[in-house]
């Protein structure tokens, strides 16, 4: 992972480390324990888990090993808290971290405030390698606030009482831009993350690549085109669909994104309310979105031409997560924002791609395996932790996320 962090003041990186922490405070603040210990399908996370997982990261790192006479606040937690990072031993299993009703909300927030209160008295005597890690460390759990609030939506759409996990904001009333196309870059162009800034492991190298004529749609596709797509025999017509997709949406009953219903309405992390027809369609699948694409007669982009397309557009721009609030995609336009957008990019190394050293090289590269690469950022994406060399992944039966989709097209 490429960072300044060591370059930065004490005090600079300090203000960006708690601040992060807060935020993952505020935003489990409105769930009781039994809320945060659920754990509604084996890819998603308890929101406790989430909160104790980042802290056992900072814990592990940083302070294990960087700060001498460090005492772990339990010692057991390693084990529970643990992730993927198979260089740091034996880990509870995934599947059932919805079991861990001990140790309660509570006390997985003392945890915090223990690792906390350590990091705080340290972080000036750190050395430069610490700080590259506290940046690792900070863009982690930006990652893992995202998740939080997905998962929770996941959670809370298991309940027959669809309950609300906060209260949204009224659908924009605003009409859709029409939709149209924006030539890219033809020829060999660059991606992959710059000299300057935070990136992970898996944006670099930069390289080049060649780009043949395309467009890209101006704008994401919408739940009003997605209801079309429904009504015209979208999910019933097998030449639409990959093989593995057709085969899944037989076996599933998928008919339409997550959380819709046929009444109109969908749930969200406001309880269940009426589809905004002028937003822009989230939670489906690789599948889905490459189905919908060929219905309208066009194509997913490429990483690299989204990439490209969207380099000279402000990553801190768009719906994205400013403080503990619920959120929800909305009507508008830009590059980043409302929901990642699927690429028909599989997430495989750059060329000359080599891992970091030790655990923390585990973070991206043992997942090079069949996923595909989402860009942009969402409305639950903290404002500041994308940009366009950012690879998001995820299987191609993936959809509680927010994602989304826009279209590209053969020039």
């Amino acid at each position: 992972m490429a960072t300044q962090a060591h370059l930065e003041p004490a005090g600079t990186v300090a203000a960006r480390l708690f601040a992060t922490r807060r935020l993952t405070l505020d935003l489990a603040a409105p769930l009781s324990d039994a809320d945060a210990t659920i754990q509604p399908f084996p890819d998603a996370s308890p929101a406790k888990w989430h909160l104790a997982h980042t802290t056992w990261f900072f814990e592990t790192f940083v302070l294990r090993d960087h700060v001498p006479g460090y005492t772990p606040f339990d010692q057991r937690y390693a084990f529970l808290f643990n992730s993927s990072d198979d260089a740091e031993g034996p880990r509870h299993a995934r599947p059932r971290r919805g079991m861990l009703s001990r140790p309660p909300l509570d006390e997985v927030r003392s945890y915090g405030a223990h690792v906390d209160a350590a990091l705080e008295r340290s972080l000036e005597s750190l050395p430069p390698a610490a700080f590259d890690l506290v940046e690792l460390g900070i863009n982690h759990e930006q990652q893992h606030q995202e998740l939080l609030l997905t998962d929770i939506l996941a959670t809370f759409a298991e309940n027959p009482l669809e309950p609300a996990y906060g209260e949204l904001p009224p659908p924009a009333c605003c009409a859709v831009e029409p939709l149209s196309w924006q030539r890219g870059r033809e020829g060999i162009v660059e991606i992959g993350a710059l000299d300057s800034g935070f990136d992970f492991d898996c944006e670099r190298p930069r390289h080049r690549v060649f780009l043949a004529r395309h467009e890209l749609a101006n704008r994401r596709v919408t739940n009003k085109e997605w209801r079309e797509f429904i009504a015209d025999g979208g999910y019933s017509t097998p030449a639409l669909w990959l093989s593995d997709g057709w085969a899944w949406v037989q076996q599933e009953g998928i008919a339409g994104p997550l959380y819709w219903r046929e009444d109109g309405t969908e749930f969200t992390l406001g309880g269940r309310r009426e589809i905004d027809w002028a937003a822009p369609v989230s939670h489906v699948s690789l599948y889905e979105a490459d189905a919908y694409a060929r219905w309208a007669g066009s194509r997913l982009p490429t990483e690299a031409e989204w990439e490209d397309f969207a380099a000279s557009s402000d990553s801190n721009m768009g719906n994205q997560l400013d403080h503990a609030a619920p959120v929800v995609p909305r009507a508008g336009g830009g590059m980043f924002g409302d929901g990642w957008e699927w690429t028909r990019s599989a997430f495989d190394p750059y060329p000359g791609f080599a891992p970091g050293a030790g655990a923390v090289g585990e973070y991206n590269g043992k997942f090079m395996s069949g996923q595909l690469v989402l860009k942009g950022a969402s409305c639950a994406t903290p404002r500041g932790h994308s940009r366009a060399s950012y690879r998001n992944f995820f299987p191609p039966t993936a959809r509680w996320q927010f994602t989304g989709v826009r279209l590209a097209r053969d020039a």
